[in-house]
């Protein structure tokens, strides 16, 4: 965690992963998080993976370092606690992250009528409103069509990673930011909507997949095919399979010489009367000539001669294998590094947790804060936010709108 963010409050209404993990981006960078949930957990509150004890690693891996207060949030008296805290004084304050219902009590024209300042960013599915997860905007994007190789047929092939969940909730926190910086130049506050179908269908714009479309048709599937470029996977000679990619010309021509293959390939290129070396979409077009090349190369050779002839050459590649296996094996994805701290977590479970996925100059990064148990911090923020007196607290215990 870093301290550049030290002083500014958050509050979050929010479960699954792109808010949430929009308020944690935020934490790692040392702003105050305040997660508000209903009394028992959200519906992200047992969530796999779990732990022998059915704890949820992900509510803890998407909480560290936040703080919780737990409210009954299906009375009045309950969400009217939320909207003060919401609400609360302070220059730095007033700044909501939620993916709650746009009209519902935490709707920002409601609550700007206590804090006319106030910064809202909500975390939607679709634009209009309407419900929807990372898997079901995929799918309606038409990435599904896109992933798998022909032997799929149109069956569609979703991915296991939730990609627009996870760029929404980065993008998020980058709005938040640049609104915060607008309320300290104007004094506005301002509400800002964050769908998942549009940072999605802005995301393939910005890659030139809606031109492509519009001018050619939906792109056909590949395979490991890397498209537009020369990559796939291959099988070593010892059953091994690694991924191999070359983009640049650096990089392709350092595949040509660690597998030897300059004199092939040169009299692969007279006979097309092409030159792969200046031009990577010629290697996409010409895959199937030169896809047995290489693929003849490597299964010639056992993974750790094949290891000591790309790393030399500068070959962009990679063996495939189980994040288990990766941990274990790649010193470059290492859990001892200076971005994980060895937590003691609610669940019981020691184990190294991530902080921020950035390395800054001048700054010095703080340890990791283990996720709260939920309602940990009541108490102490409805005194130090609130100002409420002990007997107060004990009022709203006692009455069961906060635990």
């Amino acid at each position: 965690m870093y301290p550049l963010l030290t002083g500014l409050r958050i509050v979050e209404c929010a479960s699954f992963i792109a808010a949430p993990s929009c308020a944690l981006h935020l934490r790692q960078l040392g702003a105050e998080v305040i997660r508000i949930d209903p009394i028992g957990g959200g519906p992200d509150f047992h969530r796999w993976p779990l732990s022998e004890g059915g704890h949820s690693y992900y509510w803890e891996g998407l909480n560290k370092g936040k703080k919780s207060i737990a409210v009954d949030l299906s009375r009045p008296e309950g969400r009217q606690i939320v909207a003060d805290l919401v609400t609360a004084p302070g220059a730095d304050a007033g700044i909501l992250v939620t993916n709650f219902p746009k009209d519902g009590f935490l709707a920002h024209e409601r609550l700007c009528a206590l804090r006319p300042d106030l910064i809202t960013v909500r975390v939607t599915g679709w634009g209009n409103g309407d419900s929807g997860l990372d898997y079901t905007i995929n799918a309606a994007l038409g990435i599904p069509f896109m992933t798998g190789g022909a032997d799929n047929g149109e069956r569609p092939v979703n991915h296991v990673l939730p990609a627009w969940d996870l760029l929404t909730g980065a993008y998020a926190a980058f709005v938040t930011l640049a609104a915060e910086r607008d309320r300290l130049r104007t004094g506005r506050g301002r509400e800002v909507t964050v769908p998942l179908s549009d940072v999605a269908l802005a995301a393939l714009g910005n890659m030139g997949q809606i031109a492509e479309v519009l001018a050619g048709g939906d792109r056909p599937r590949h395979g490991n095919a890397l498209f537009g470029a020369f990559g796939r996977d291959f099988v070593t000679s010892d059953g091994e399979r690694v991924m191999v990619a070359a983009i640049t010309r650096r990089q392709w021509t350092g595949l040509l010489a660690a597998l030897q293959l300059e004199q092939a390939v040169a009299r692969l290129e007279s006979a097309l009367g092409v030159s792969f070396e200046k031009d990577e979409g010629l290697r996409f077009v010409h895959r199937d000539a030169l896809f047995p090349l290489v693929e003849q190369a490597i299964g010639a050779l056992p993974l750790a001669s094949l290891r000591t002839r790309f790393d030399g050459a500068g070959v962009c590649w990679s063996p495939y294998m189980t994040l288990s296996r990766a941990l274990r094996e790649d010193p470059r994805l290492s859990l001892a590094s200076s971005m994980f701290s060895e937590l003691d977590h609610p669940s019981g479970q020691r184990y190294p947790a991530p902080g921020a996925a950035a390395t800054l100059s001048r700054a010095v990064r703080e340890p990791g804060v283990r996720a709260p148990r939920l309602g940990e911090h009541t108490d102490a923020v409805l005194a130090d936010v609130l100002s409420l007196s002990p007997s107060r607290i004990g009022e709203l215990h006692d009455a069961k709108l906060v635990a």
